[in-house]
């Protein structure tokens, strides 16, 4: 029985926990009820599970019972079985929730809106399938289920508590997924070999001038103008001392100073995200901006406090790695179903830090309603964000055949 029609046996189950989680998100790295639904649907299921000490991730691995998942001996000569990762974000965000289904957040100001509740479900029930197949397995299955990922770096949290080693030995291959709400048409799988995410980085600015009357800018050492000026600045600089075909992306979301119209205050706020593809760009960006910066501020005899966080990392896939997922999607689901994305796409993610220490790949799962405009539905984060039932089971069904033919290759290659 192919695995694809074993996974939509789980479907109606997939989706009631899907709406369960979707109905109670919970923000950040501490996620105890979604924990607790998490080891729920690992009940009675032969995992060996760990709990995170720092955050509530949970570490669950499945031992291989195939006559070939024996000790094999890796490129080191030391004795070790094969052994793969596949991982699911648990958290969601502070969105106030719009989009009126009948599963709705019940949480104030917090929504599922990047579909972290499907990656959790899917994961779930590759659970349920691989301990079905256990005596199929030539190795080893790490499940990382993790919180924290919006912001919250809450993948660094799981490595330092050894969730690669976790099975005993170092997995050699790790797989994310990640749905999206609009892009792609319903049920497409996206794949990309190399940079498939732009790195993340956050800027926060204070201006610090000297306050006065609005009638006499010339008492006054006006952070105001000086804070305009930069935003400015910023986005002329990406375009005069970057390469365009090595992008980099800008944006202020926060432009913050004063309390009344006629008043000049003491101090103005930038706070900006900052997306690049290449490690090139990224520390360009981190000697250029506050160069640039505190020119503007010496010039207007102000002071300035640049912070320049590094956060994210660029995802970047392996070639074969990439490839495997490629093959994979085709065996199960047809070629039309595959989609090999040329450019990379502009959204960050934590599972960049699993990919710098192991080869892996990360895969895209189209979440469009069926028959849904794709170009016009809204994106991830968007409080009216809507994620189909319908691409549970498959992505359930590759989370699984990814570990079970992974796990088949590297025993044969040992």
């Amino acid at each position: 029985m192919p695995i694809t029609d074993d996974a939509k046996d789980l479907q109606e189950d997939l989706a009631r926990l899907r709406h369960d989680l979707h109905r109670q998100p919970e923000i950040g790295l501490h996620l105890p009820r979604t924990q607790e639904r998490v080891l729920q649907a690992l009940d009675g299921l032969p995992y060996e599970i760990t709990l995170g000490k720092d955050t509530t991730s949970v570490t669950a691995v499945l031992r291989g019972g195939h006559p070939g998942a024996g000790e094999q001996r890796d490129a080191g000569s030391s004795t070790a079985r094969p052994a793969v990762l596949l991982r699911a974000d648990m958290d969601g965000l502070p969105v106030q929730e719009k989009t009126g289904v009948d599963f709705t957040s019940q949480a104030d100001g917090a929504m599922h809106a990047c579909g972290h509740d499907l990656h959790t479900s899917m994961l779930a029930g590759a659970a349920t399938l691989l301990a079905e197949k256990r005596h199929l397995l030539h190795g080893d299955v790490v499940l990382m289920f993790q919180p924290g990922e919006e912001g919250f770096d809450g993948a660094s949290y799981m490595l330092r508590e050894g969730v690669l080693d976790a099975a005993g030995t170092r997995v050699q291959a790790a797989y994310g997924m990640h749905v999206f709400s609009s892009l792609e048409p319903h049920g497409t799988f996206c794949t990309k070999s190399g940079v498939m995410l732009s790195a993340s980085d956050g800027l926060e600015v204070t201006v610090l001038g000297a306050g006065g009357h609005g009638s006499a800018p010339h008492s006054a050492k006006d952070p105001v103008t000086v804070a305009a000026e930069m935003v400015t600045a910023l986005q002329v600089m990406v375009t005069r001392q970057f390469n365009m075909f090595d992008p980099v992306v800008l944006s202020v979301g926060v432009l913050h100073a004063g309390t009344k119209r006629n008043v000049i205050p003491e101090s103005a706020r930038i706070e900006a995200t900052i997306r690049t593809f290449s490690e090139a760009s990224r520390l360009k960006m981190m000697e250029a901006v506050p160069r640039l910066l505190k020119g503007i501020a010496a010039a207007h005899g102000v002071e300035v406090a640049v912070d320049y966080l590094q956060e994210y990392p660029l995802t970047i896939t392996n070639e074969d790695e990439t490839h495997t997922a490629e093959k994979v999607i085709t065996e199960l689901f047809g070629e039309r179903r595959l989609s090999r994305w040329a450019t990379p796409l502009s959204g960050s993610e934590d599972f960049s830090r699993v990919l710098e220490e192991v080869p892996g790949t990360f895969v895209g799962l189209s979440a469009v309603a069926p028959g849904g405009d794709p170009a016009t539905s809204p994106f991830n984060h968007s409080p009216y964000a809507t994620f189909d039932d319908g691409v549970l089971a498959d992505g359930a069904a590759l989370y699984a055949e990814l570990a079970m033919s992974r796990l088949a290759a590297l025993s044969q290659a040992s």
